[in-house]
């Protein structure tokens, strides 16, 4: 388990321009910290430092640590807004936890053994995936950093929901909460496209040959003629 740790301090302008200013000149990130008792914080965050760890896909569900001057917060990523061409980071929302309430986030979906998969290296067919991560609810001492889904046994056809997935004790799904009809598929393995042309076209082949023996006698006879 990786301990995130980040360093802040409380931002006074605000603004537009005040968040290009911070960014441009001081090569920091503007962002909030809201959620529980206190009032929403704005604050800033060195570009670099937010930027390597937003590298690691653990941060992105882990209690992070989030030192602002003199006080810390334990808090969440909630939201990143990112540059649409540059690798700038423009904001970022921070949601205050407690560790005796419940949160909820998502979490990633690790898949594995998707090349020894059933339905893959025997089958051959191609995973599908539906989800890269889950809405759930727990306490904060019982976040996973990921969910892992085991495609090892998966076939052809097979779709793999919700409620198919190993949650941790003391996680619940978001979506599972509201219903089975809503126990939403999360991936499946596909016959390969190719293959379903090539099928198509064999069967072509084979009628076309059925008929050339007919059709060859014709023109045989016609150059008798």
């Amino acid at each position: 388990m990786v301990d995130f740790v980040l360093n802040a301090k409380n931002r006074n302008e605000v603004g537009k321009g005040a968040s290009r200013r911070l960014r441009r000149l001081a090569n920091e990130v503007p962002a909030i910290v809201y959620g529980g008792k206190n009032a929403p914080q704005k604050i800033a965050l060195t570009h670099n430092e937010l930027s390597h760890a937003l590298n690691n896909e653990a941060f992105y569900s882990h209690i992070l640590t989030l030192n602002i001057d003199d006080k810390s917060e334990d808090v969440i990523l909630k939201d990143v807004q990112r540059h649409p061409a540059r690798p700038i980071i423009l904001h970022v929302d921070f949601l205050r936890v407690s560790k005796t309430q419940k949160l909820t986030t998502r979490v990633p979906l690790h898949f594995i053994n998707e090349e020894a998969c059933v339905g893959v290296k025997i089958e051959g067919g191609i995973i599908a995936r539906s989800m890269t991560d889950l809405e759930i609810e727990c306490l904060p001492g019982d976040l996973p950093e990921y969910i892992e889904i085991d495609m090892l046994e998966v076939s052809i056809g097979h779709i793999i929901h919700i409620s198919d997935l190993a949650i941790p004790d003391g996680v619940e799904s978001v979506a599972l909460q509201h219903g089975e009809g809503h126990d939403l598929p999360v991936a499946t393995v596909n016959k390969r496209k190719e293959e379903e042309v090539l099928d198509d076209v064999g069967v072509d082949e084979a009628e076309a040959d059925a008929e050339t023996p007919e059709q060859g006698g014709d023109d045989e006879a016609g150059e008798e003629e």
